[in-house]
């Protein structure tokens, strides 16, 4: 983690955390450092927020100026830009967005040039930059670059995502919460093309509205509007589209981890799993993994970040693998995170079995969880304190296979993170609290 780019990406409050500045300097360093032997070029996508175009622009700038030229896709998804990187051989993609942040907050995330999450080496290059006052040498004459619309891109994207679907749709009301990001136009079009009689809320974004009481964030609504338009599922996607969590017919949220169960038991049942494993995150639900024990199907965990769950399938070859916050990917198809694309694989399992998202996910029950922030002074000398050791040890004795404790640092902040899983709610809270207080 460095001192601006963490797990996902350079975020903060616009022209506050993250400036115009910042944005014209990564966009400098990028050109200069893909431009040494060849004439660079970059992929660019933004979500609604009203920050979004302004930081497009610097980054356009310091693109241009280093001599790269920076194709444009305009409004459009983290995993568009993904799969336009790889698919169209550019030197590195990047997205603005905040995910699933409030309007005022906005992020650059970078793609290499395969789609996947920036490597650390590059990242490093581009905060010591930002930091030394260096200047790097201007692009002049023909040399500098240019900017070129590729909304072509997208819909090439669009493309690739329907190709995806198995069968049509025909039939099936689908619900569509688009947070009033990046999905707004996209998202419908696919499920429409796909034959679906498509239900669309939270897609009128103005600049402001992205994530505000709705999306995955505040599913709620989603499953309201499921019910009450007697609808066979609902997909929420977060400002970017790389999560999704869904709802089904009866209303009952189906989250990440439902999802990786649904789809790697469909996938076991046709053959196509093979000795794959899923690949998890440390905070994945206890239930997610007695349910794929009972299939015998193998996992593995990863720390917390869709980043290292994408690094693990890839030096391992596993075919799916997310977060219980709808990072889902899919290995073959992907190398990032996919709201709609996961979507389609949530539906692909329900019309070739033929049976609703609430049977598909029955076989997995999520085990009650709670999780606090404690704030202290310095994280290593309380995580390697006998007292908290030792009430750690007591707590995971007395659940034994029944629950698990989750103790870890936070990435930015001084906080440390712990989560309790047990057979009720009121045991959860009483063992956080007694790990609590032994800190």
């Amino acid at each position: 983690m460095g001192k601006y780019f963490g797990t996902d990406g350079f975020r903060g409050e616009a022209n506050k955390d993250l400036t115009v500045e910042h944005a014209f300097k990564i966009g400098r360093y990028l050109g200069w450092f893909y431009g040494k032997d060849h004439k660079a070029k970059v992929v660019i996508g933004k979500d609604t927020r009203r920050s979004s175009y302004m930081f497009e622009s610097a980054l356009c700038a310091g693109l241009t100026a280093s001599g790269a030229d920076a194709y444009l896709l305009h409004v459009t998804t983290t995993p568009s830009v993904s799969y336009v990187a790889r698919a169209d051989d550019f030197d590195c993609g990047i997205m603005i967005s905040a995910s699933h942040n409030p309007y005022h907050d906005n992020g650059i995330k970078l793609l290499n040039g395969e789609g996947e999450k920036m490597d650390d080496t590059v990242l490093d290059g581009i905060e010591a930059y930002l930091d030394s006052g260096e200047e790097l040498p201007y692009a002049t004459l023909d040399a500098i670059g240019r900017t070129v619309d590729y909304a072509a891109g997208r819909n090439r994207y669009i493309g690739y995502l329907i190709s995806l679907a198995t069968r049509s749709y025909k039939g099936k009301k689908v619900g569509l919460d688009c947070a009033n990001g990046s999905t707004w136009m996209m998202a419908k079009s696919v499920f429409d093309a796909l034959g679906a009689d498509t239900f669309v809320i939270n897609n009128h974004p103005d600049g402001l509205n992205i994530n505000v009481d709705c999306g995955s964030t505040h599913i709620e609504h989603l499953q309201k509007y499921v019910l009450d338009n007697g609808l066979d599922v609902g997909f929420a996607f977060d400002g970017d589209a790389d999560r999704c969590l869904a709802v089904d017919e009866k209303g009952n949220v189906v989250n990440g981890d439902h999802i990786l169960y649904v789809c790697a038991k469909y996938m076991q049942e046709r053959g196509i799993f093979g000795s794959s494993k899923v690949v998890t995150t440390i905070m994945s639900n206890m239930g997610l993994y007695k349910a794929l024990d009972a299939l015998g199907i193998g996992y593995e965990k990863t720390a917390v970040g869709d980043k290292y769950v994408a690094e693990n399938m890839r030096q391992n070859g596993h075919l799916i693998g997310g977060e219980q916050s709808g990072h889902i990917i899919f290995g073959r198809l992907a190398n990032t995170g996919d709201g709609i694309l996961t979507a389609i694989k949530v539906m692909e399992a329900m019309c070739e079995t033929k049976q609703p998202l609430s049977v598909l996910a029955s076989g997995m029950k999520m085990y009650p969880q709670k999780l606090k922030n404690v704030v202290v002074t310095d994280k290593d000398e309380t995580l390697n304190c006998e007292e908290v050791k030792a009430a750690v040890k007591q707590v995971e004795a007395e659940l034994g296979e029944n629950g698990r404790v989750v103790l870890r640092k936070s990435g930015t902040e001084p906080l440390l993170r712990v989560m309790v899983e047990a057979t009720s709610d009121d045991l959860c809270e009483e063992k956080v609290d007694y790990i609590i207080d032994a800190m």
